[in-house]
């Protein structure tokens, strides 16, 4: 499978995000990418810095503005796009979406963000209800897509549960970088750490992976308080080992196309049999918090 992905930068407008997108699309479509994988909320400014209502009017629905901009493009080029958006199910019901959309223009399927973070800049409990989609991959004309957002990266479960249900290609959407004041030592531990926990999702599920991220410095002011967030690139994928096959600039923007054997899978499992040795007869605490203090 060739898979382009676009590492952005966004601005305040969402329209010129969604033209330099539509412009990446293009350029990854012509060097032959069959799916594209844009980062998350990519046609704003990350509005999670903060907690404003009105910020709400960014929300739309599921098959709305974006979509219907990018089912268009996606016939035009006969390529698959996975996009994001901030939808809004009904009146005060909201979630962070992503969306793939078939080279048909058609949608092929929407996974709903099911971790969702409450951190120091990264206020999204205020603004999104926790997905109800489930781990379940996403059918397309080229593959079964294990389409998870984000936050979720930090959880194997979430990949555990996308590989049993037969996905073959783990695929993140992301929004992550630094506060600005930390130390540099502080900020290489994090974006590490960020890498090293997708690799090892990818190692024990014995699946290829995806993480798509923007950059950038974007600020974002409330209450007469001015806080940023500097997006920290590093999009990269991996090989069912956890081998990177590329990884993007971590302050520049950068379009891509690599190629992923999907079958690899199947010659990895074999040697390297962690689905076999489960032992699911013994992990009913996983469903619980923990020890009772």
């Amino acid at each position: 499978m060739k898979i382009g992905f676009i590492q952005q930068a966004n601005q305040a407008e969402r329209e010129q995000n969604l033209q330099h997108s539509i412009s990446q699309i293009a350029k990854l479509a012509d060097l032959g990418a069959e799916l594209i994988v844009l980062p998350e909320l990519h046609t704003s400014l990350y509005f999670c810095q903060s907690e404003q209502t009105q910020h709400f009017d960014l929300a739309e629905a599921l098959q709305g503005p974006t979509f219907n901009t990018l089912a268009q493009v996606a016939k035009q080029h006969k390529v698959l796009i996975l996009a994001s958006i901030f939808e809004r199910r009904q009146s005060g019901v909201y979630h962070n979406t992503a969306l793939v959309i078939e080279s048909d223009g058609t949608l092929a399927g929407h996974y709903r963000k099911m971790h969702i973070p409450d951190d120091p800049g990264f206020y999204e409990k205020y603004y999104f209800t926790p997905g109800d989609t489930g781990f379940k991959p996403i059918e397309t004309s080229i593959g079964r897509l294990g389409v998870l957002v984000c936050w979720d990266q930090w959880f194997p479960e979430a990949a555990r549960l996308m590989a049993l249900a037969g996905a073959e290609l783990l695929i993140y959407p992301t929004a992550i970088g630094w506060d600005p004041n930390d130390k540099q030592a502080e900020k290489i531990r994090q974006c590490d750490a960020w890498e090293t926990v997708q690799r090892g999702h990818a190692i024990a599920n014995g699946l290829p992976l995806l993480s798509v991220n923007r950059v950038g410095h974007e600020l974002a002011s409330a209450d007469n308080k001015t806080t940023a967030i500097d997006f920290w690139g590093n999009s990269f994928a991996c090989d069912t080992m956890g081998q990177i096959i590329l990884r993007c600039s971590q302050d520049q923007e950068q379009s891509e196309v690599i190629d992923i054997d999907l079958a690899e899978s199947e010659t990895t499992r074999r040697v390297w049999p962690f689905m076999r040795d489960r032992r699911i007869d013994a992990y009913s605490a996983l469903v619980t918090h923990g020890k009772e203090e």
